[in-house]
Order: C-alpha cells, then sequence, then structure tokens
C-alpha cells in the first residue's frame, strides 16, 4: 500500500483513498468523454465528406453492365451527357474536371463501349480510353479495287446502303491530300479496318485516308516523285494501272518500267484495265473493239499519256513499284496463264505478238476464262 494512503498510526486513511479514487474517476470519465467526442467529429467529418463527395459522383465497381454509344464528333461534354443519360456516371461536370486532368482523354474514339452503370467518373473515362471495351467489326479491302467495287464491299459485308457511302464521302469531312485535288479514287486504301460499332461510313473513309498518308509518307511518295519528274497523283495513277494488270510481285516494278517507257515514247498505254475502268465493268479479262472506241478520257486505247486518275486503288507494293521502276527496254506486256499470273514482256511488236498467242493457246484450254 502506497505510504499516501496511511496515517502517522500506521492504519489506512480511507478519506484519502476515497478522493484519490473520486479524482481518477473523474480523468477516467473526461477522457471518456474526451475520446466519445472525436469520434463523434470524426464521424460526421466523414459523413459531410462523403456525402460531398457521391454528390456529383458514383463510388464502388458499378452495378450492372451497359452498352454506351459514343457518336462521331462528341465532345467531352457530349459524352458525359450521354453517360448520365445511361446512369453510367452521376454528373457531367465531374466527368469534364477527371478528362481535364488527363491528356489522352482527347482521343476517346467514336463506337459502342461496353461499361457499368453507377461508376465513378473517373473509372468511366478510363474504361473509355480502354480499347477492350470498345465493340468493333473488321473489314478487309482487296487491293486494285476502284472505288465502286470498294462500295460493293462495303455494302455487302457491312450491310450499309449505298447511297449512305456516298454521303459519307462527300461529307466535307474526309482530308484528301491537296494533290488530289477532290479525287477519292486512287487514296482510299486497300488494308484491312477494325471499324467501331455502330459502323459509320464516314469512319471507314477517314480510316482509308490516314492509311493511305502514312504510307505515302513512309514511301516519301511527293519527294520520289518530284525526282522522277512527275506528280504524286500521277505516280498513284501509274501504281493504279499496275494494281488492275498484274497480280504477281515481281512483275509491277517491269510493267511500271513499261509504262514509263510508253509514255516517254509517245506511244498510248492502250491497258485494258484503263477500258474496263471507262465502262464501270470490272468482270472482263479482255476487251472488244468496240470497247476499245469508246471515247472515255480514261480509255487508253484512244486518248494518249496517262488517264486523267488512278483507275484503282493500288496498295503499298504497287505504289512502291511505281516509284520503283525495274530497268529494261520492253514497253509490252501480257498475263499468258491467268493461273499462275506468268506474264511475258517484250521490247518488240514481233516478241508481243509471239506472247498473246501464247495467252490465247491458254485461252483456247480454257473456254470461258478470257471473256
Amino acid at each position: 500500500m502506497s505510504p499516501a494512503f496511511v496515517d502517522n498510526d500506521g492504519n489506512l486513511n480511507w478519506r484519502k483513498i476515497g478522493y484519490h479514487a473520486r479524482s481518477a474517476f473523474a480523468v477516467l470519465l473526461s477522457a471518456a468523454i474526451l475520446v466519445g467526442g472525436g469520434w463523434f467529429v470524426y464521424s460526421k467529418v466523414n459523413e459531410a465528406y462523403v456525402s460531398w463527395r457521391t454528390a456529383d459522383d458514383y463510388i464502388g465497381e458499378g452495378v450492372d453492365p451497359v452498352s454506351v454509344v459514343v457518336p462521331l464528333g462528341a465532345t467531352i461534354t457530349n459524352i458525359g451527357d450521354i453517360l448520365v443519360e445511361n446512369d453510367v456516371i452521376k454528373s457531367t461536370s465531374t466527368f469534364r474536371d477527371e478528362a481535364a486532368k488527363n491528356p489522352d482523354s482527347n482521343s476517346i474514339q467514336a463506337g459502342r463501349y461496353n461499361l457499368k452503370t453507377q461508376i465513378p467518373a473517373a473509372m468511366a473515362l478510363e474504361m473509355l480510353l480502354d480499347p477492350a471495351n470498345l465493340e468493333v467489326t473488321t473489314i478487309t479491302i482487296p487491293e486494285g479495287f476502284a472505288l465502286s467495287q470498294q462500295w460493293t464491299v462495303i455494302t455487302r459485308e457491312l450491310d450499309i446502303p449505298r447511297e449512305d457511302i456516298s454521303a459519307a464521302y462527300n461529307s466535307g469531312e474526309v482530308e484528301l491530300p491537296e494533290w488530289a485535288a477532290g479525287n477519292f479514287e486512287g487514296v482510299m486504301f486497300p488494308d484491312t479496318y477494325q471499324v467501331a460499332e455502330p459502323v459509320n461510313p464516314l469512319q471507314i473513309a477517314q480510316a482509308q485516308v490516314a492509311q493511305f498518308k502514312r504510307v505515302a509518307t513512309e514511301l516519301e511518295l511527293e519527294s520520289r516523285a518530284q525526282a522522277m519528274g512527275l506528280t504524286p497523283y500521277e505516280v498513284v495513277t501509274v501504281a493504279s494501272i499496275i494494281e488492275k494488270e498484274v497480280a504477281t510481285p515481281e512483275y509491277r516494278p517491269m510493267v511500271a518500267r513499261a509504262i514509263y517507257n510508253r509514255l516517254e515514247k509517245g506511244m498510248k498505254l492502250q491497258v485494258d484495265s484503263s477500258v474496263h475502268y471507262a465502262l464501270g465493268d470490272f468482270s472482263k479479262v479482255t476487251t472488244t473493239a468496240e470497247d476499245r472506241a469508246n471515247p472515255s478520257p480514261y480509255n487508253t486505247y484512244v486518248h494518249e499519256g496517262l488517264p486523267p486518275g488512278p483507275i484503282s486503288n493500288p496498295g503499298r507494293a504497287a505504289l512502291d513499284a511505281a516509284l520503283t521502276p525495274s530497268e529494261g527496254d520492253y514497253v509490252f506486256w501480257v498475263t499468258v496463264n491467268l493461273d499462275t499470273g506468268e506474264t511475258r514482256f517484250a521490247a518488240t511488236a514481233e516478241e508481243h505478238e509471239a506472247n498473246v498467242a501464247l495467252f490465247q493457246q491458254w485461252c483456247q484450254a480454257n473456254t470461258g476464262r478470257c471473256v
């Protein structure tokens, strides 16, 4: 026992003990009140914060899956409004604030996204920037197809009416190279594209032109064309003829050389593919005398020089061949076997006639293939 609680006679001093006990209880009571009051204050502050935070934003990981469409040309505010309408987020302003913090927010693509309802604005932004949440459709545009043929593919594969495609192409929202002078033919690059759902033909057109520009830049189209004494449009026109005339890669630079040789000699190109383009009939292999008499400016049997523009949309290899022709003095070519693609080249008319005879022999052995 502490001496503080013993009197001079060695007996317990119950008065002192009671006093100290009351003091200790008061301290403990005060501490309990203090702690309880602190927790009360904390809980109220926290409650206020959560209330403030959730007033303009959801918390948590979301509730239900939801499909949301971001239209082409939508602004951040437009997107925020769409998300609010679909109960993805609570507030457009909160979404706008989150977007302002993220420089990638301007790269949100148009299309259909798989999101969740009732998620924080920051999470919604992250999901929109993740390509995995974007529904896409894949379409392949073959090399060497003219614009009208490409439209047939788009209509068939994506069930888009031709009039909708035409409206998209003529909307003024497709930025063609300046030297194309407003002509789509030749610069609608053939490739495989992943297009966001719901598919808009304008997206396809913009993607094709963007891809053409990338390839043209990589090939240094403009500077190399200038070094050859040609315009970029003329090189693309040559490439479009190459694409229609031969499919075998090794022959492309040779056809390019033959074309340039004929142009230098003032010879008419006399390529059947230009007549097919003039007629709008790509089902044929050969041409008739009547076909070759067609007055169209694209008919290279009638008119000298290159046609006024491309007759197809060439791929990278054909563009490169037009820029890098092989060496040689040949001015004639003919594919003598449509199955293998074997093509013969000649520098004289006599040699060419012999090669044409080989083609005719193949046609006789393969009835109906050379119409």
